[in-house]
């Protein structure tokens, strides 16, 4: 979606159109990878007063009917994103949490062949790939240039 028609796509998955739905809807559109405490937060920007129960309660429903994708990477919180349908990747800074995505590994969905797949029809691959940023990798150089003194 170039320019979401964020009540086209509401109605399209037989969802009501509320205030709050289409608040959260543009602010994971507008910042992907938000956790909810994130998204709670630009959506009271947005509306003013909302619950964090509202909030996951929105979340909940539009990752149910295909609008937004929830990701949680171990050991972080639940991150939601825009870009559904497509069984793309991540790539997460182990320093400082930021994600990026990564396009499907190897060929078609799903990416990679299970080398035993014990008798299940696999029809999606995750991955997530670990590493550290760029502005962690160059904090981390820079701190390491510094003379003692300097620090």
């Amino acid at each position: 979606m170039q320019t979401p028609d964020f009540e086209a796509s509401l109605r399209t998955a037989s969802l009501r159109v509320t205030r709050p739905r289409i608040a959260v809807l543009s602010a994971v559109h507008q910042h992907p990878h938000l956790d909810t405490d994130a998204v709670l937060n630009l959506v009271r920007e947005d509306l003013g007063t909302v619950s964090h129960q509202a909030v996951y309660d929105v979340l909940k429903a539009l990752t149910d009917a295909g609008l937004l994708r929830r990701i949680q990477p171990a050991g972080a919180n639940a991150r939601y994103e825009a870009r559904v349908g497509d069984n793309h990747h991540h790539v997460v800074c182990r320093s400082c949490g930021a994600i990026a995505d990564v396009e499907c590994a190897v060929g078609h969905a799903p990416c990679l062949t299970a080398s035993d797949d014990h008798g299940f029809v696999v029809d999606e691959a995750e991955v997530v790939y670990w590493g550290t940023c760029p502005a962690c990798a160059s904090a981390t150089t820079h701190t390491q240039r510094q003379p003692e003194g300097s620090r």
